[in-house]
């Protein structure tokens, strides 16, 4: 059994790849349950302001991040490429606000070094290393654990 496992390791994990600003990022293709275009959210009074709102995912009433403004990286621009990323965190689905989608890359671990803590806009605690694809360069983020970290505060209240 273990030796399946390690032959899955060395084959590599998908990353979905998106932007914010002049960043890529990448999170775990297996946590990404749709991605939709962006459409307008209902506000929720005293939300903190990276909580746009929440929108109505097939009766499924789901709250929506915007990670531009979490992670102050500019004005937010909403236009034809600007997405939403439902998520499927420990059987919470979430929606995050992403600037664009590019693709979904597989990464071989000698493709992926570890991360220099250098002030990017994810603390380092949520980022797993830097995936290199020839002249390219993910930001690998721990998506589980940066959605469920109290600093969110979606988890949490949704437990109660």
């Amino acid at each position: 059994m273990a030796e399946a496992q390690n032959t899955t390791e060395i084959a590599g994990h998908e990353y979905l790849a998106f932007k914010l600003g002049a960043e890529e990022y990448g999170i775990d293709i297996l946590k990404v349950q749709e991605i939709r275009g962006y459409e307008a959210v209902t506000r929720i009074a005293n939300a903190p302001e990276f909580i746009k709102g929440v929108i109505n995912l097939r009766g499924i009433i789901i709250p929506v991040v915007d990670m531009r403004i979490k992670f102050h990286l500019g004005e937010p621009v909403y236009d034809q490429f600007t997405v939403v990323i439902i998520l499927n965190i420990n059987g919470r689905i979430v929606g995050m606000v992403v600037d664009s989608v590019s693709d979904v890359t597989t990464l071989t671990p000698e493709q992926v070094k570890p991360a220099p803590d250098m002030g990017t806009a994810f603390s380092s605690d949520y980022v797993i290393g830097l995936g290199t694809i020839d002249e390219r360069m993910l930001i690998l983020v721990n998506i589980d654990k940066l959605m469920s970290s109290p600093e969110m505060g979606l988890m949490d209240q949704l437990a109660a």
